[in-house]
């Protein structure tokens, strides 16, 4: 499928048009991040979202000889951890997540490491794969402070605690993930009851309800709502490292006064973006017409290279099934944010009813680096309204 550009309208072969809306290109540097509060299991289901990132959790520092670990009552992770660095019992680290696999073996971060003495195993005849060797390189710790109420940090750091129990805690609504706090959705979930809330450094799901009720009603797909604070009350549930709150009731309540996470510049060298998350889902039904798609990369994008490469479709197959020589064209417009890595995609106008969509990225697309996306495609079906 060939795009040919024409101004700022892309012109498909297929008849899809694509009008772009785009900031002007960054350049390759460092970016500023904001430390994650995490548990192990968050980071080893999904160590390309955490990979490179700087994190917070709680966990004992255990050692065994070479061999160090980050380990609560039922996970463990490795860790490189100074000698400069101590603390018992149960502490807040603070640290980085390198996914080896995702780095080279002459890696400058890995040069002064022992991965063979912290692993517990002779030289490898081959380099892991990604997301195979999870390290934690810790810089510091902290003593954990007690957990006297279930805040939203602390029911982040501790859902094992929480877990099955009913709390009630307040954070700042995110909409459907809009700033990429997380790295997907929890499983089972109804797009348009799960949103995000956030304090600090912490953020969680909430799902089972919308964002409504007595004098406030929400868009979990606009930002405009996202200066405003949410009290939430439901039952808390762990799976796979996600975290979130099955809601029964919801108020709107005044913004709390946090600490804000430090900006903290990572270590990381660039790595080859990846798709992390979309919205709606991939193979989502009963898509509202209205909706808008959202899709989170793991690196910053090169937005130029957007340009006549995000490929908007109804199903071909599906129009040759109800008799029509062609699918109906799609206009849309596309809005790169570089502070989230999100790109919105939005539609002149309400989709059809019961069409599939189809949305591809190709490795055209690249990185403020120059490394090509991971090719990625999203499709979903639209419902009746």
């Amino acid at each position: 499928m060939t795009h040919h550009v024409r101004a700022v309208v892309w012109t498909a072969a297929c008849g899809v048009a694509v009008a772009a809306t785009l900031l002007p290109a960054g350049t390759a540097r460092a970016q500023p991040m904001s430390r994650r509060a995490v548990t192990i299991p968050a980071i080893t289901a999904f160590p390309s979202f955490y990979n490179g990132q700087p994190v917070v959790l709680r966990a004992e520092i255990r050692r065994d000889g070479q061999r160090v670990s980050l380990s609560t009552a039922a996970h463990s992770v490795p860790a490189f951890v100074p000698t400069d660095v101590s603390g018992s019992g149960l502490v807040e680290v603070r640290g980085e997540v390198w996914d080896v696999g995702r780095m080279q073996p002459d890696d400058f971060r890995l040069s002064t490491k022992d991965l063979r003495g912290l692993l517990g195993v002779e030289p490898m005849a081959s380099w892991p794969r990604p997301g195979e060797v999870i390290v934690i390189n810790v810089t510091s710790t902290a003593p954990a402070e007690p957990q006297t109420a279930p805040t939203l940090r602390n029911v982040v750091l501790d859902p094992e605690r929480y877990e099955d129990q009913r709390v009630t805690i307040k954070g700042q609504f995110r909409g459907r993930n809009l700033f990429g706090d997380q790295p997907q959705a929890p499983p089972g979930g109804d797009g348009r009851r799960e949103f995000v809330l956030r304090s600090a450094d912490a953020s969680l799901w909430v799902t089972g309800k919308q964002p409504r009720g007595r004098g406030f009603s929400f868009d979990i797909n606009s930002r405009l709502d996202t200066r405003r604070w949410l009290e939430v009350s439901g039952v808390v549930k762990e799976d796979r490292g996600l975290v979130w709150i099955v809601a029964d009731e919801l108020a709107e309540t005044s913004p709390q006064a946090e600490k804000a996470p430090e900006p903290i510049v990572s270590s990381a060298p660039p790595i080859p973006p990846e798709v992390l998350f979309s919205a709606p889902t991939s193979e989502e039904t009963d898509v509202p017409l209205d909706t808008n798609v959202r899709v989170q990369f793991s690196r910053d994008i090169d937005v130029e290279t957007l340009r006549g490469n995000v490929r908007v479709a109804y199903s071909a197959a599906q129009a040759s099934e109800r008799g029509e020589p062609q699918p109906p064209r799609i206009d849309a417009t596309l809005n790169y944010n570089r502070g989230t890595r999100v790109l919105e995609i939005t539609f002149a106008e309400p989709l059809e009813r019961f069409r599939q969509v189809t949305i591809v990225l190709g490795e055209e697309i690249k990185g403020t680096d120059g490394l090509p996306l991971k090719p990625y495609s999203l499709t979903f079906t639209l419902g009746g309204s």
